[in-house]
C-alpha cells in the first residue's frame, strides 16, 4: 500500500473511531456505570471485533455487499432496529442485563458481535473495502487495514471508556447516572438517524 494511501486510511480510521457513534456511546456509558476495569472486555471487543469484520468483508463479502442493494438495505434496517433496542435498554436501565437482573457491561463476545449489527460499522466496512483493499493483494491490504483499525480502535475505545469513568465523580446520584445513560442512548439514536439521512 503506498504511503499516501496509508495516510488517507489512517485519517479515515481516526475520524471513524473518535466521532460519537454507537460504539463510543456504549463504551462511555459502560465506563461511567461499571468502571474502567469491568469495561475492558467491551473495549477489546470493539477494538478487535470491528477490524476482524473489515478483514473478513474485505476478503470475502465486499463485492457481494456492493452488488446487492437488497442485502445492504436489509442489514441497514435490521441493524438500526437492534441499535434502537440497545439504546432503549441503556436509557431505561443503565445496562443490558436480563429483565429483573442487575445491569452488566458488555462481554468481549457481545461487543465484538455488536459490530455485525451496527449499520455504521457495515457502512465503514464496505466503504473501506472498496477504497483500500486491493484486488491484486487482498490479504496484505486487508491485513494493513485491519491492523490500522485495531491500533486506532484501542486508543479511541479506551479513551471513551476512561472519559465515562472520569464522569463518575459527577455521576454520584442515581438521577445523574440515569440522565447520562439517556444522553448516551440519545447519541445512539442520533447516529442511527444520521445513517438514514438523505
Amino acid at each position: 500500500m503506498p504511503f499516501d494511501t496509508f495516510l488517507s486510511l489512517l485519517g479515515l480510521a481516526v475520524a471513524a473511531a473518535w466521532t460519537p457513534g454507537p460504539n463510543n456511546a456504549l463504551v462511555a456509558s459502560s465506563g461511567a456505570t461499571f468502571g474502567l476495569r469491568r469495561t475492558v472486555p467491551h473495549v477489546l471487543g470493539i477494538a478487535l471485533g470491528f477490524p476482524l469484520m473489515i478483514f473478513l468483508v474485505g476478503l470475502f463479502l465486499g463485492e457481494l455487499f456492493q452488488a446487492s442493494a437488497l442485502l445492504r438495505e436489509t442489514l441497514r434496517w435490521g441493524g438500526a432496529a437492534l441499535m434502537l433496542w440497545v439504546a432503549w435498554q441503556i436509557a431505561r436501565s443503565g445496562g443490558l442485563g436480563a429483565r429483573g437482573a442487575a445491569p452488566r457491561p458488555f462481554t468481549f463476545v457481545e461487543a465484538a458481535g455488536f459490530q455485525w449489527i451496527n449499520p455504521k460499522a457495515w457502512a465503514m466496512a464496505v466503504g473501506v473495502t472498496a477504497q483500500f483493499i486491493s484486488g491484486a493483494a487482498p490479504l496484505v491490504t486487508a491485513g494493513i487495514v485491519a491492523a490500522t483499525f485495531v491500533a486506532v480502535g484501542l486508543l479511541s475505545a479506551s479513551t471513551w471508556a476512561g472519559a465515562g469513568r472520569i464522569l463518575t465523580r459527577w455521576l454520584t446520584t442515581d438521577d445523574r447516572l440515569t440522565w447520562f445513560n439517556r444522553v448516551m442512548a440519545g447519541l445512539i439514536v442520533v447516529s442511527v438517524m444520521l445513517l438514514f439521512r438523505g
